[in-house]
């Protein structure tokens, strides 16, 4: 009688442990569905999700740090055509994206328009001095003109130029050269970023999800339309992706993730490089291609982005973008800083740059199973371009056309300490203790089921023996 009771209570555990087992293995599938769930619904733009409280206003803090690049010898170029030398000057510091987005409307086919409000305030303890600093700096109007003005009357603007006295450099402050100044030479205002604050961006239409959760924030129509017209072709002129706050949830490192960027009039693609810790939340780290500048010659899908042959020694030239089709015809030029990636003439024809991949390059920190950019690195490089004349008193001696580097920027942001909890509360915790009941269950219910079994056959062993 004991010996059966033995055998009952071995095998009633075996079972117990099978499900507990099975308790286990169901709770993996059901458990993901549920985080599934509840990420999606949280996921989609409209009132009352998270995916609305940080889209309508970013959480954290959004810097733009500028580093200026000061000619020291600009007396030589104008009078002998000696190359440019450079120093940077930076990082001046400026608090950005801290307006909300306005003009918020919902369609019924799931999309929401907005505008996005400009601005920008000055940050002293970010920065290595104050607004007036002075840089010594290529002359924007002069350089501007240059290009816009037909070859066949740059008589006239030598004469405009020498009643002016305007030569090729300059020397401004820094708020002078990023917010606007007024030039004599064109007798406006002159801005690498005016007009600034007190703008926008968009209109932006982008779709909310509510009806396809891979679809969410992904642009549908810029300033109202589907498609640029700054290039020459449909390829170029796509807007793919979000604007790169957010993706779909559930990012897998295998995809690219696409956005468009108004700054430099493009759509590109970031791809994954590895997965790091951020605060205790997983994230995974995209980065741009080096191919996203390349020559044609290397990468035959930027083609399309090759307007000049002289100035890009017929397409072959990498590293900068040409964006004077989106300027006003002004013959500005967006690369990454120091020209990271480019052809070795631009740091030929300019000394004093030194690309370094880890410091110049762009990045992406994305929470894989919300699609939440939570810290990014945007760095571009804005620069300008000018050439020789026999008619240009100040541009004479110039031996070649030379993109010169102006300003290089890094907008960046970070989630806060604050915001890393509450996102881990919400997400990271609770998917983590899910995680360890249901490995529990699973590998209790397995070890109960196990030792109850061979404790059986080993029982059932000795029984036989006495038989």
């Amino acid at each position: 009688m004991g010996c059966c009771n033995r055998r009952c209570g071995l095998i009633a555990g075996a079972v117990f442990g099978a499900l507990l087992a099975i308790l286990g293995g169901i709770l993996i599938p059901l458990g993901s569905s549920i985080i599934e769930g509840t990420v999606e619904e949280e996921a989609v733009i409209e009132p009352g999700t998270t995916a609305y409280e940080n889209w309508v206003s970013a959480g954290a803090k959004v810097y733009r740090q500028f580093w200026f690049f000061d000619v020291t010898n600009a007396k030589e170029v104008v009078q002998s055509g000696s190359k440019p030398v450079v120093v940077q000057k930076g990082p001046y510091t400026y608090m950005t994206r801290y307006l909300p987005k306005e003009n918020i409307t919902f369609y019924p086919n799931h999309t929401v328009s907005f505008l996005l409000p400009l601005g920008a305030i000055f940050e002293p303890s970010l920065s290595v001095g104050p607004e007036e600093d002075i840089i010594t700096s290529l002359n924007l109007a002069v350089a501007g003109a240059y290009s816009l003005v037909p070859k066949l009357l740059h008589f006239l603007l030598e004469g405009r130029m020498k009643a002016t006295n305007s030569s090729l450099f300059q020397q401004r402050t820094v708020k002078e050269l990023l917010w606007g100044y007024r030039d004599p030479l064109l007798n406006g205002t002159v801005g690498l970023f005016a007009p600034y604050n007190g703008t926008y961006d968009g209109y932006y239409n982008v779709y909310t999800g509510k009806d396809d959760i891979s679809k969410v924030a992904t642009i549908d129509s810029w300033r109202g339309e589907k498609s640029l017209d700054f290039w020459d072709d449909q390829y170029c002129n796509m807007i793919n992706g979000t604007d790169a706050s957010s993706f779909h949830p559930f990012v897998e490192k295998k995809e690219a993730l696409y956005f468009f960027s108004s700054d430099i009039c493009r759509s590109v693609s970031a791809s994954f490089q590895k997965s790091m810790d951020l605060k205790g939340i997983e994230v995974y780290r995209y980065t741009l291609k080096p191919s996203t500048l390349a020559a044609p010659t290397e990468n035959p899908d930027n083609k399309c982005f090759c307007r000049d042959l002289t100035i890009t020694k017929n397409c072959t030239m990498a590293g900068v973008l040409d964006i004077s089709s989106c300027q006003g015809g002004k013959p500005i030029y967006i690369s990454l800083p120091h020209f990271l990636y480019g052809s070795p003439s631009l740091t030929e024809d300019v000394l004093g740059l030194n690309p370094n991949e880890e410091q110049h390059f762009t990045f992406l920190d994305v929470e894989p199973t919300t699609g939440f950019t939570l810290r990014f690195a945007k760095r571009i490089q804005v620069n300008m371009m000018y050439g020789p004349s026999k008619i240009i008193t100040v541009l004479k001696k110039v031996k070649d056309y030379t993109i010169f580097p102006l300003v290089w920027l890094n907008e960046t942001a970070a989630l806060d300490d604050e915001t890393a909890e509450m996102f881990k509360e919400k997400l990271v915790y609770p998917v983590q203790m899910l995680d360890i009941i249901q490995n529990t269950l699973l590998g209790i219910g397995v070890a109960i089921f196990l030792i109850c079994l061979i404790s059986y056959c080993v029982v059932r062993r000795k029984e036989g023996k006495l038989v």
